[in-house]
């Protein structure tokens, strides 16, 4: 790293809050919260929930990405995020009527995804996963979602974690720059391979060093360590997250103390949307209600704005 700070001092700073006023990039708390009052005063913590959750119908063609949206209404969402696998295209025509039904329907766009990997072995495919990050820039900003979810990956054989730290720098550097212009965020998901631990995670923030880099929090995926359990990395993370996923059980099968995350996604003065991302046994049309019955009273319970 350009200032030799390790990802482990990295990880104890963000535990701080100090990162956030080091002068990398990233708002200020206080700038964040207009001046003289600290975020950490003003959650504005927003339920969502992912059309993924609905993968069981979407991916059959029992449901359309319009359905979703309405469905998104049925079940008190105040949000929707655009899980983009299932579109029937990219065409302005087909964006477009989404954008309106969703205006609508009351139900804004908390973001979309983009499947690209950023974890590449070499320039030609770094090039190619920035050429479609850019792609789905551009979806987005038709949908009107200001915020886009993209990946690292997994680390390719023969790549080391530094060598992928970087690749997935240089490509995220370069996708701000271009996301920037249209006003579009881009978080980061702590999904498999190498941001399945909080320490990379904010160290690619660090070394990015962009107001429209953040991280897509999901709050099941990191991995354990010997020094920090998964609620310590998520603790670590909420300063810069930009959108969060939800589940109530890590993916080992351990329940999740959902107060206890509440908890400080409130204290950290997270302000955005906690989107529910089902993958229960239960059939999704009664567990996902369920699901998202809880998010909405923990949103109640510690956001000033809900």
């Amino acid at each position: 790293m350009p200032d030799k700070m390790t990802r482990r001092r990295l990880f104890q700073m963000a535990g701080a809050g100090a990162l956030a006023g080091a002068g990398l990039g990233l708002p200020r708390q206080s700038e964040a919260a207009g001046g003289s009052q600290s975020l950490k005063s003003d959650p504005r913590l927003l339920p969502g929930v992912c059309a993924y959750s609905y993968r069981k119908y979407l991916k059959t063609g029992q449901m359309t990405m319009e359905d979703f949206i309405r469905q998104a209404v049925v079940i008190g969402s105040t949000g929707a995020d655009m899980t983009v696998y299932w579109f029937k295209s990219t065409e302005p025509a087909y964006l477009e009527g989404l954008r309106h039904l969703a205006f609508k329907s009351g139900v804004p766009f908390s973001g979309a995804a983009c499947h690209a990997s950023m974890v590449q072995p070499d320039a030609a495919r770094r090039a190619q996963a920035l050429k479609a990050i850019k792609k789905w820039v551009d979806v987005a900003d038709r949908l009107g979602a200001s915020h886009l979810r993209v990946f690292a990956g997994k680390l390719p054989p023969g790549l080391t974690l530094q060598q992928g730290i970087q690749s997935t720098v240089d490509c995220m550097k370069e996708a701000c720059e271009y996301s920037s212009k249209k006003g579009i965020t881009l978080g980061i998901e702590d999904h498999g391979g190498i941001t399945q631990r909080a320490d990379v995670c904010l160290e690619i923030m660090h070394r990015v060093n962009s107001p429209y880099a953040g991280i897509n929090l999901d709050i099941t995926h990191f991995i354990p360590t010997a020094t920090e359990d998964s609620y310590a990395q998520i603790k670590a993370c909420v300063p810069y997250a930009t959108h969060a996923h939800i589940r109530d059980r890590f993916d080992d099968g351990r329940p999740i103390d959902m107060d206890r995350v509440w908890r400080m996604f409130a204290e950290g003065g997270y302000k955005g949307f906690l989107s529910v991302e089902y993958q229960g046994k239960e059939d999704p049309m009664t567990g996902i209600p369920k699901l998202m019955n809880k998010v909405r009273a923990l949103c109640r319970k510690y956001s000033t704005t809900v």
